[in-house]
């Protein structure tokens, strides 16, 4: 019936794939490898999780909301119809396999093929030649029980799963998995860009109309809005929430009460918009609050910064936002970022923090500022995070590991994360482990480090997975 399949040229995905060396390939085999993946932070859908959805065809669970591979495709031409639009599934998947060929180089090259073997078992390549095969087999897999989305998880070895979520989800499907007593935990984090959001004065309004309806109250002055995130926040640490989330350009520095914040809400419900920065103010004020409430319940706050989003208008009128837009931003970061810590730490309200950068120019800006607000109270308080979206390839996460190694502490550090809407996502874990595992094998050769394979061996562990596990406290 796949009589192509057998044609097609075997893939390059070999058992040592990015390791150089015996060591690189001791410290991986023996070490990382075997151990549970933690993704402390996704965008899956935890319903999809707690009914375990299954999938109807590779093009739904793989290519449906990836915005990496959209970019690629309308690279080489590919017109949006068979992107976003209303192309039948199996021509979605043929236009995709068609360009996998031209994305050598880019780390959709490589996340394709290991995909492909860890959940279908399929070491070949990807092509026009071998995608009606590939699609037909891959279509048969997913109509069985173990490749719902409970079982993808399974099948990568996922130990918890920390999905985000704003605060007006009424977080049912938590809920209802949690009564399942399943093997692997499924818990939120909090994610509330849009309580502040108040550039956008339409949307904003309607959103606390949510807001209100989620706690039972209609929120007409800043200190309900307050109470309200507060209750959420409640509800959501009941559900076993280690953390909240947040996207944003960069941090903000002022001084508390630089601006009324009651009355800036005011002109919020009247219609009046902000000035530019009487709308960062509002978010300043909105996240030294919620930082504080985070330090209260001991949660983790991560801060996603450095992102330009929405650049294209025409495609954002047409396809709305998230649909691969957006770009890596050079936003001032260092000062900001160095008196949002500063105000909570001068208190001893500053949680437990991570801080994600976009812009590999401020690599070691980043790395610096987290040694500043270590105080020995937690090991690797202060986190600079992993390599994330434009970053998330090979020369990123190298990049990102040398900054933080160079600057900071590589042992403390939490590791890797999937950051993704896919179930198909999670061998990018195995792709930072064996980018690490290899980093550190090359200094052993070099003679930079002991060629001691226990020792180095638990550390590549920690970093893999149990600094994650005690840092979060799973």
């Amino acid at each position: 019936m796949y009589k192509r399949l057998h044609k097609t040229q075997k893939s390059f995905i070999s058992e040592d794939f990015l390791l150089q060396g015996d060591f690189a390939k001791t410290l991986y085999h023996d070490y990382a490898k075997p151990l549970p993946i933690i993704d402390y932070h996704n965008h899956l859908s935890p319903k999809e999780i707690a009914i375990d959805h299954q999938y109807n065809n590779l093009t739904e669970v793989w290519l449906k909301g990836d915005h990496y591979k959209w970019r690629a495709m309308r690279t080489m031409g590919i017109d949006e119809l068979y992107i976003t639009g209303s192309a039948p599934d199996k021509e979605k998947f043929s236009k995709w396999a068609g360009i996998v060929p031209y994305t050598i180089r880019n780390p959709l090259y490589h996340w394709t093929h290991l995909e492909l073997e860890r959940y279908f078992e399929l070491p070949v390549l990807l092509d026009k030649n071998s995608a009606d095969d590939i699609y037909g087999i891959s279509q048969e897999l997913l109509q069985k029980k173990e490749f719902r989305t409970r079982g993808l998880l399974r099948k990568m070895n996922v130990e918890i799963v920390a999905t985000t979520d704003d605060p007006t989800d009424d977080l049912h499907y938590h809920q209802q998995y949690k009564a399942d007593k399943e093997s692997f935990g499924l818990i939120p984090s909090f994610r509330p860009d849009k309580a502040y959001a108040v550039n956008d004065l339409e949307n904003y309004r309607h959103y606390l109309e949510r807001l209100g309806a989620a706690v039972g109250n209609e929120i007409r002055t800043y200190n309900d809005l307050i109470s309200a995130l507060d209750q959420r926040m409640e509800l959501f640490d009941e559900l076993g929430c280690k953390s909240a989330d947040h996207g944003l350009e960069q941090l903000y520095a002022f001084e508390l009460g630089e601006w009324d914040v009651n009355k800036l809400f005011q002109q919020v419900l009247n219609g009046k918009p902000l000035s530019p920065q009487e709308i960062a103010y509002f978010k300043f004020e909105t996240l030294i609050h919620l930082s504080k409430s985070y330090h209260r319940l001991g949660w983790v706050q991560q801060f996603h910064l450095g992102a330009l989003r929405n650049t294209n208008t025409r495609m954002l009128k047409r396809l709305g936002p998230d649909t691969g837009f957006d770009s890596i931003g050079d936003f001032e970061q260092a000062m900001p970022l160095a008196r949002f810590l500063n105000l909570l730490d001068s208190t001893d309200q500053l949680t437990k923090t991570i801080v994600y950068n976009l812009n590999p120019a401020d690599n070691e800006v980043f790395a610096a500022m987290m040694g500043n607000f270590n105080d020995g109270s937690t090991k690797g308080k202060m986190q600079f995070g992993s390599a994330w979206w434009f970053l998330d390839q090979k020369d990123g996460m190298e990049k990102q590991l040398n900054s933080l190694s160079n600057l900071g502490l590589l042992s403390c550090f939490i590791g890797m994360l999937t950051d993704s809407r896919s179930f198909l996502s999670f061998p990018r874990h195995e792709y930072f482990r064996r980018i690490l595992c290899n980093l550190i094998g090359i200094d052993v050769a070099n003679g930079e480090l002991p060629a001691d394979a226990k020792w180095l061996g638990k550390i590549v562990s920690d970093i893999c997975y149990h600094n994650a596990k005690t840092y979060f406290g799973f």
